[in-house]
């Protein structure tokens, strides 16, 4: 049971994250965000490594009570988010910003598709207008973007 409320949390969480992203990111803490879309930080942190933070809280407090009491369904839920959080930032950070060069040169379709999702992100600079909130669900369409590359190749 421990194991379906981690999973549901984890799988939760991506609804969470584009919520967030969405209506809090792209809306009232864009002072924080911004930086991420116009590059306008000097250095290798950003205004928006903050979020890292204000994600963590809760997620610190639910592991931290539920093990007090315990490892009840509490820990577990706060064991999921952590997991995802651990998951966005080996994704996000690592693989599609390349903070530490890793997979640059991957042909996997999944993880082609993420980051070409991120870069249709990315091309608002400013809060509106924005698209692909995600992290892990991917739209169909950046998959087929993928394939099609491919078949032209083939061809």
């Amino acid at each position: 049971m421990n194991f379906l409320i981690l999973l549901a949390t984890f799988l939760i969480m991506e609804g969470i994250t584009w919520t967030v992203h969405k209506y809090v990111m792209h809306g009232f803490l864009w002072r924080l965000h911004r930086d991420h879309h116009d590059h306008s930080t000097e250095g290798h942190l950003e205004k928006n490594d903050y979020f890292f933070v204000i994600f963590a809280i809760p997620a610190i407090a639910l592991i931290y009570i539920g093990s007090t009491q315990g490892f009840n369904y509490l820990f577990y839920i706060g064991l999921g988010i952590t997991l995802y959080g651990f998951a966005y930032f080996f994704v996000h950070d690592i693989f599609i910003h390349q903070r530490v060069s890793f997979l640059r040169n991957t042909t996997n379709p999944y993880l082609m598709a993420i980051r070409r999702a991120h870069k249709q992100h990315h091309k608002h600079t400013g809060k509106e207008e924005g698209e692909c909130f995600g992290f892990l669900w991917v739209p169909v369409k950046y998959f087929q973007m993928y394939f099609k590359k491919n078949q032209q190749h083939e061809r």
